[in-house]
């Protein structure tokens, strides 16, 4: 009992703090939406064909709704852990009598309710440019639920290992940030030469679009099942990463 208490403590705590700053944390994505949609969908997409038998409009829909789930599930979690780190009111949860994996919970829970929330304003905004689709809902939840689990880990780890607020922003600068926007957001990897195709299939991100416009459309660049491997591999590794850092006490107990 004393665990679930914590756990949703953690999760409340978490949803306050993004729904108090919406300003900062719901609008700026719906505004950058409506600009792909409206540079990449309209202006751009008018000029290109049909893609898997669906217009450019509805075939970037779900990378774009996607990219604000990934995009919030990691900023809220490096954030909001970080910023436990700095005030030094992170030791009041590693001296608290739960286990250190319901911290971890607790933290990716509180991305995933960001993450969620994001992903439905978002394809609000859609709506008012096309008709979303979908194809299979349970796969949709699916996709949403795992991708947001996994970048809310990867936000976990890298507020571990920061030691400045410049730190937070690096790996969604250099890393997180190309690896979206060549995960097949805004084209379909058999348009690449053989060469690029077999290099984009080292980028997770590219399973994950790829499963969640399955579940919008019904079409996809990679088989489903390998999508969904790859996704629960990288939570696998991630969490017990995420776990094993925070159980040395990894940048928390210098």
């Amino acid at each position: 009992m004393n665990g679930t208490i914590a756990l949703l403590t953690i999760l409340v705590k978490e949803i306050r703090r993004y729904l108090r700053i919406w300003v900062q944390t719901i609008v700026p994505p719906m505004i950058t939406t409506a600009l792909y949609f409206i540079i990449f969908g309209q202006l751009i997409g008018s000029q290109i064909g049909a893609i898997a038998g669906h217009s450019y409009m509805d075939y970037i829909v779900p990378g774009l709704i996607l990219m604000a789930v990934i995009t919030n599930s990691y900023g809220n979690v490096v954030s909001s852990f970080y910023g436990a780190k700095f005030s030094h009111y992170v030791e009041e949860l590693l001296i608290a009598p739960i286990p250190n994996s319901l911290i971890l919970l607790g933290y990716v829970a509180g991305g995933v309710a960001r993450g969620l929330t994001v992903g439905a304003v978002v394809t609000l905004v859609a709506m008012f440019f096309t008709t979303v689709q979908i194809h299979s809902l349970a796969v949709v939840l699916a996709v949403v639920i795992l991708t947001s689990v996994v970048f809310s880990l990867g936000g976990f780890i890298n507020a571990i290992y920061a030691k400045s607020f410049d730190d937070i922003s690096i790996i969604p600068t250099f890393v997180l940030t190309p690896l979206t926007y060549l995960g097949g957001i805004f084209y379909s990897i058999d348009m690449l030469p053989p060469f690029w195709r077999e290099v984009s299939l080292l980028n997770p991100i590219l399973y994950m679009i790829n499963a969640f416009r399955y579940g919008l459309l019904g079409v996809s660049d990679i088989p489903l099942a390998t999508a969904f491997g790859v996704t629960l591999l990288f939570i696998a590794a991630l969490f017990a990463y995420a776990l094993f850092l925070l159980q040395r006490g990894v940048g928390l107990k210098n």
